[in-house]
């Protein structure tokens, strides 16, 4: 008999070989979180820069208390879809809400983020349509691709004039889409929207803009990328996540697309799948009221990131972007033993980043990713900075101004 896991045989000897003595990145235990920038991790206090918690909202006071009502009146959870017992008030609610929040007509929330980005995709492209996505896309969006059986058109990671060069040569009268993010996840840069959305529609594509990584902090209203460039307008779908800036878990998709609530019909990814617990939901509804008023806290957020980006550069460290475009600050280490015992090693300093390394990064990038957070103060950012340096002093990582 063939055994199915053999085909991972190659991974596990990777992850094997990694030289890891007390932790691993992989399998690390928050064994008590003390608020949105600290926790207890192997019996040590520990400052979390890695949660991607970028509005401080986990601890919010009006997310909690609504969090603790709704679960003691609905209990613990819907137990069905949205098109079964699965839709109570406060799911439409928070979809009236969202779709307040972006100004549009029409909002689907989903159970997740993921889940948000495949099915939208799967379903608005399937086979004989195309869909044009940047070439370091999430997994959701490249999983979306698959799911729905489009063919899958790639171009190299925020190059405009690639991807013109891709559109001349699809078919006028095809049905196209195209999907970017406007920041990417794990180097932490912001994509160049509105050159991109303007070649979309001129060679014909409805556009989807996923702003999970955006969400909250960029834009005056903190709607993400689009807003910040005044692009709202070119987008026919955002798709974004409650699991970064609104704090709990789930995702959603908006639009003034007039046939877009067809969607809940044919979406399968939200036609069989159980709905988000009303506690779950009453926490979104009122964190997202909080960060359409968080003008003060995107200020500061900006201010520690800059700060970061800043401090790390001048330390000499490789980073991923020239300046700061997000909360994330990726830090580049040049093969994957260095990354394993810099993270270690930092860990043990007290500090907590993501390790990110091939595949979930692109070729070559190994990576200390760190994402900042709101709540995190001048005092703790610097104190990362300082951490970072003693890791590298300790494992004798040649720093750039050494």
């Amino acid at each position: 008999m063939v055994d199915l896991l053999d085909k991972f045989d190659s991974i596990v000897a990777q992850r094997t070989a990694l030289p890891f003595e007390e932790a691993d990145p992989f399998t690390v235990v928050m064994d008590k979180i003390i608020s949105e920038t600290e926790a207890i991790i192997n019996g040590r206090p520990t400052i979390l820069a890695g949660t991607n918690n970028y509005m401080g909202m986990t601890f919010n006071q009006e997310a909690l208390e609504a969090a603790h009502k709704a679960l003691d009146d609905f209990g613990t959870g819907t137990t069905g879809s949205r098109v079964l017992n699965g839709t109570y008030g406060s799911h439409k609610t928070l979809e009236a809400r969202i779709a307040e929040f972006y100004g549009v007509e029409h909002c689907m929330v989903f159970s997740t983020g993921y889940q948000a980005n495949l099915g939208m995709i799967s379903t608005l492209a399937g086979k004989n349509d195309y869909v044009i996505i940047d070439a370091d896309s999430h997994a959701s969006i490249y999983d979306g691709c698959a799911m729905g059986n489009a063919t899958i058109v790639r171009f190299k990671h925020n190059d405009v004039a690639q991807l013109e060069r891709r559109l001349k040569r699809l078919p006028e009268d095809a049905g196209k889409l195209l999907v970017v993010e406007g920041i990417y996840s794990m180097l932490g840069d912001s994509a160049p929207l509105k050159e991109i959305l303007e070649l979309g529609k001129e060679y014909g594509c409805e556009t989807l803009v996923d702003e999970a990584h955006s969400m909250g902090f960029c834009g005056e209203k903190g709607r993400g990328i689009a807003e910040d460039l005044g692009v709202e307008h070119m987008v026919d779908y955002i798709v974004g996540t409650f699991s970064k800036s609104v704090g709990t878990i789930g995702g959603f998709a908006v639009s003034n697309h007039p046939k877009f609530d067809v969607l809940r019909l044919v979406c399968r990814p939200y036609v069989f799948t159980a709905s988000l617990p009303p506690s779950v939901v009453a926490s979104a509804i009122a964190s997202i009221e909080a960060i359409s008023r968080a003008g003060n806290r995107r200020a500061h957020l900006w201010e520690n990131a800059k700060m970061l980006h800043g401090g790390l550069k001048e330390a000499g460290f490789d980073l991923a972007t020239e300046k700061a475009e997000s909360p994330i600050i990726a830090v580049c280490l040049p093969d994957i033993e260095t990354a394993t015992h810099f993270w270690e090693n930092l860990l043990k300093e007290g500090v907590y980043v993501n390790m990110a390394v091939p595949p979930a990064t692109p070729v070559g990038y190994n990576l200390m990713r760190v994402s900042i957070c709101a709540q995190h103060t001048t005092e703790q950012v610097q104190e990362i900075i300082t951490r970072f340096i003693n890791t590298a002093k300790k494992i004798n990582l040649k720093l750039g101004n050494a």
